[in-house]
């Protein structure tokens, strides 16, 4: 992925969709945008379009050494004089891992960072704020309050927000996101940065928030979806849920919905890879960012490895997404999950990372595609 800082040309794509007509304006991009991103068409009758990711390693495998240049990339366009202490966000699920790698970078300039995750699994512990996505086949987000005294103390001192997500359509959900944590009690915030690989918002977020709002990206542009009025509405999954499932989380093993300074590199450390072995790594919903230092790992140590995320996103088969997996999810919610462009047999080795016992993971996933279970045992 060609990470420079030059300008590509203005140019203008299109989708035909079931439901319509998706036409993008891309304004501006430092990288090449057909490998930043595709187009689909999402199960949703709230929203027909979706922008799938070529860098994210939730709709499409990646290899974990692109994901970590776009991460390094959009690190580099956040401020650097933010005042601290800075909360660095990442909106769940698609975007956990994203705000991760962000802030990894990021904290690595500064020691005055902590990074957070909205979640839709709660964990039992007190909640600061919860807010809406409201087109997203699962709206509701939640906003766990740290448990750690030093965690805790710099996220309700944090003078600065980075808000992290895969693209902003219209900003309303960082707009929404914001809102919350003032009215929780986050009143001293000074600055406010929106963090995205594509956005297509037409700076929504700065026009609402004024000067102390920023919004940085890899790509800018706009679009407009021409929809097909005779064309019927999908049928959604049921997907929305946000309770305890069967197989609770434990608090003492949090990665991010509690808040975190840093996150260590923990699963599987005995694993052993052959150079050039082809290794897809999967993370669960939000369980993403060890499994991804696990991909890393592997990486390193010369694998050929890709990474990619089990999802609760319905989305159709067609333009970027080729192959389509369902099964119920591992957290016994009792809701499916998909997976997305993994066909069985597609590499050596496929392994499955889950922060849920290892029985929870559905018996027909891993005969599929002849899996591997990693658990989280720390």
């Amino acid at each position: 992925m060609d990470c420079s800082v030059d300008t590509l040309e203005p140019t203008s794509l299109h989708a035909d969709l079931l439901r319509g007509r998706l036409d993008v304006h891309i304004e501006s991009s430092s990288i090449a945008p057909e490998s930043l991103f595709g187009f689909a068409e999402r199960r949703n009758p709230k929203r027909a379009f979706l922008f799938v990711s070529r860098v994210l390693g939730r709709h499409i495998p990646v290899r974990p050494s692109r994901m970590l240049e776009s991460f390094e990339h959009l690190a580099t366009k956040i401020p650097a004089d933010l005042p601290g202490p800075v909360l660095v966000i990442g909106m769940a699920e698609t975007a956990v891992g994203l705000g991760a790698g962000v802030h990894r970078a990021y904290s690595a300039t500064r020691p005055d960072t902590v990074y957070l995750v909205s979640t839709r699994h709660p964990l039992g512990t007190e909640l600061f704020a919860r807010f809406e996505e409201e087109h997203s086949h699962a709206s509701a987000h939640l906003i766990h309050l740290p448990q750690d005294p030093e965690v805790k103390a710099m996220m309700l001192q944090a003078r600065s927000l980075v808000l992290v997500d895969d693209e902003a359509s219209t900003g309303k959900t960082f707009i929404n996101l914001h809102r919350a944590l003032v009215d929780a009690g986050l009143s001293q915030v000074e600055r406010v940065v929106t963090c995205v690989l594509t956005d297509w918002s037409d700076g929504a977020v700065r026009a609402h928030m004024g000067e102390t709002a920023e919004q940085v990206s890899l790509l800018q542009g706009s679009y407009r979806f021409t929809e097909d009025s005779s064309a019927p509405l999908p049928d959604m999954p049921q997907v929305g849920t946000v309770a305890i499932g069967d197989w609770p989380l434990k608090a003492a093993n949090d990665w991010g919905r509690l808040g975190v300074r840093s996150v260590a590199d923990t699963l599987a450390p005995g694993l052993e890879v052959k150079p050039g072995e082809r290794i897809l790594v999967v993370g669960t919903s939000e369980f993403v960012w060890r499994p991804f230092l696990l991909a890393e790992r592997l990486e390193k140590a010369g694998a050929d490895v890709h990474f990619s995320s089990t999802s609760r996103s319905p989305i159709a088969l067609g333009h970027a997404i080729d192959h389509a997996l369902s099964f119920s999810d591992n957290y016994g919610l009792g809701i499916p999950n998909f997976l997305y462009n993994v066909k069985p047999g597609q590499f050596d080795r496929v392994l499955i990372c889950t922060e849920t016992p290892a029985q929870a993971i559905p018996a027909e996933l891993i005969e599929t595609l002849n899996a591997e279970i990693v658990c989280d045992a720390e």
